[in-house]
């Protein structure tokens, strides 16, 4: 009854709550070993929690009675093997005839019972939890960070994902109820949208980035270009070329060539978004007013580029040059003379 003990005080924390935590019932299962129903059940059910943590390939099937006895020690022969039991009794001899003595049964549920605990013990030093990135996209990932530092939330790298929108949704209804009515309008987007115009967005907003980006590139091209033509100056011989590379670089390094637009911007869009204002209107002139715009110059030499203050150029006539212009009826007179001959 010791060694059922000892079994019994290793099944309770491991969390199974079948009949065979009572000492006198285990004593049984272990004596009468495959043909018990419920030994069986057991050692089903210690190899479906080795399952969830390691990644065996064998299954092992409870019993229905005496008669499957021989085909439970067949798959456990497997199991065994695939766990590497050390202990000899348990993997030589007659397959069908190893689990038909108490010792070998209660070696074998001591060694599965040790196998899972330490699987456990293994798998709770890792990770527990997937972090974002693991299920969701990048974009996905980085967008929910900005809004959790946006709305000055700390990091939960560790907390589900679904959890992490639950905590924004309530900070977002939180600040909201705070702020005066009026003070955000209404998205520009009201329409929910399918998952196929989802992907047509995606697919439009794809095209556009591409667009973009070509832009860039030439743009980025040009400016180095006009930059390098400034070097070839003299004055940029003589000193003038570091200075100027000290102020064009800062400008350089802030060109991105990638679009920072996403489809999140999209969402964040609201109704104002949509008015256009011209450039010469009052309200944009306050904001692009500049003293440059404020001064006026003075008389410049007239360029012309005014194609109806032209008068059409007529043809010019030159005098025939002597003995000119005879060449052609001299040749062609010859050849009239030779068929005539």
């Amino acid at each position: 009854m010791e060694c059922e003990a000892l079994l019994r005080d290793l099944l309770m924390p491991l969390g199974y709550d079948g009949p065979l935590l009572d000492e006198t019932t285990l004593l049984g299962s272990v004596t009468l070993g495959a043909s018990c129903q419920d030994f069986t059940q057991l050692c089903a059910w210690l190899a479906s929690e080795l399952k969830k943590i390691c990644r065996l390939e064998e299954d092992i099937s409870p019993t229905s009675g005496p008669e499957d006895a021989d085909t439970f020690q067949l798959e456990m022969s497997g199991l065994l093997n695939e766990l590497r039991c050390p202990y000899p009794s348990l993997t030589t001899g007659n397959v069908t005839s190893r689990l038909t003595t108490k010792e070998n049964c209660q070696l074998l549920l001591a060694f599965l019972c040790s196998e899972l605990q330490a699987a456990r013990l293994l798998s709770s030093r890792q990770d527990p939890q997937p972090k974002p990135s693991e299920e969701y996209d990048d974009d996905f990932c980085d967008e929910l960070l900005l809004i959790r530092a946006a709305l000055g939330m700390p990091l939960a790298l560790d907390t589900p994902v679904l959890q992490q929108l639950l905590e924004v949704e309530a900070k977002i209804t939180e600040v909201l109820t705070a702020e005066p009515l009026g003070l955000l309008m209404n998205p520009l987007l009201k329409t929910p949208l399918t998952l196929q115009q989802w992907e047509e967005l995606a697919h439009i907003h794809r095209i556009l980035q591409n667009e973009y980006d070509c832009r860039m590139h030439m743009l980025v091209a040009r400016f180095d270009v006009t930059v390098t033509s400034f070097h070839w100056s003299e004055r940029a011989e003589h000193g003038k070329g570091d200075a100027m590379e000290k102020l064009f670089s800062p400008l350089r390094q802030m060109m991105h060539t990638v679009s920072q637009v996403t489809l999140a911007h999209l969402l964040a869009v609201r109704e104002d978004f949509s008015c256009v204002i011209k450039t010469s209107s009052d309200s944009s002139l306050i904001n692009t007013s500049s003293s440059v715009k404020k001064v006026l110059m003075g008389s410049v030499p007239d360029r012309g580029g005014r194609p109806g203050e032209i008068e059409p150029p007529m043809p010019s006539w030159e005098k025939r040059r002597e003995g000119g212009g005879g060449g052609g009826r001299q040749q062609r007179s010859g050849k009239r003379n030779k068929k005539k001959q």
